[in-house]
């Protein structure tokens, strides 16, 4: 698993320019069904019909799961930078995670978060990937990614849920500059452990989480883990899930 990268000159940089532009709050419940969001949600629908094969286009039921499939990423989005309760977004979030003062927004933490989302479903024409961009470099980033089933990177469509603190940017991925991004195959069957499709775990519940030296480990690693202080917070946001949210898994 990934250590947490040092906020060093060139990180500082990029924070201030993200502070600049922060204040953004994570979206309220109803963001996703605002006019400008629906219209996002409408041509992210006809992105993903769009990569299907001609045959497959026209039928109901792989229009049924584009459709879901683009309107769950922006609400679940929204939904999971409630959850982080970060009042900053991208860079300037990751500061204050870095500094211990948040738990919960770097951008591996919504890729995960969005892939856990994403797979509440079972898929038949369209899977979910994970990317990354800068891999190993001090400006790493991770995203997830929808595509059908046949496809490979990059005829992919790249989710960033992290930039803006839950408010969705998409980006075609063979559109991306090929000598930065990649695949991230191995993140994919690392997840799928903790969440198969259809799964119901909450939008609180977390597969990777810090140790207090610092070291990013999987939540069912060992019994030592239940002891970490992220552990305890965890399990306090899937009890207070359970009343803002009764009867669901997602806040959204």
């Amino acid at each position: 698993m990934r250590r947490n990268i040092p906020v060093g000159p060139v990180m500082a940089a990029i924070l201030a320019g993200s502070l600049l532009f922060s204040g953004c709050t994570p979206p309220s419940p109803a963001y996703p069904f605002s006019r400008a969001i629906t219209k996002k949600r409408d041509t992210l629908y006809t992105e993903l019909l769009a990569l299907l094969p001609e045959g497959q286009r026209d039928l109901p039921a792989a229009q049924q799961e584009a459709r879901w499939l683009a309107d769950t990423a922006y609400k679940a989005a929204a939904g999971i930078s409630r959850v982080n309760n970060s009042s900053f977004p991208g860079w300037a979030g990751n500061f204050f995670i870095n500094i211990n003062m948040q738990n919960r927004g770097l951008c591996w933490h919504y890729q995960h978060d969005m892939y856990r989302e994403l797979r509440r479903r079972p898929l038949h024409f369209f899977r979910i990937g994970c990317c990354v961009r800068d891999h190993g470099c001090l400006t790493e980033h991770n995203c997830v990614y929808l595509t059908p089933v046949d496809n490979e990177w990059p005829k992919v469509m790249v989710l960033d849920a992290w930039l803006w603190n839950g408010r969705l940017t998409v980006s075609r991925g063979w559109e991306l500059d090929q000598t930065d991004w990649e695949d991230l195959p191995a993140i994919c069957c690392n997840l799928q452990e903790y969440y198969p499709e259809g799964h119901t775990a909450p939008i609180e519940h977390w597969a990777v989480i810090r140790s207090p030296q610092g070291m990013d480990v999987e939540v069912a690693a060992t019994p030592e883990v239940r002891r970490y202080p992220i552990y305890r917070a965890m399990l306090r946001n899937i009890n207070r899930g359970e009343k803002e949210h009764p009867n669901s898994p997602t806040n959204y």
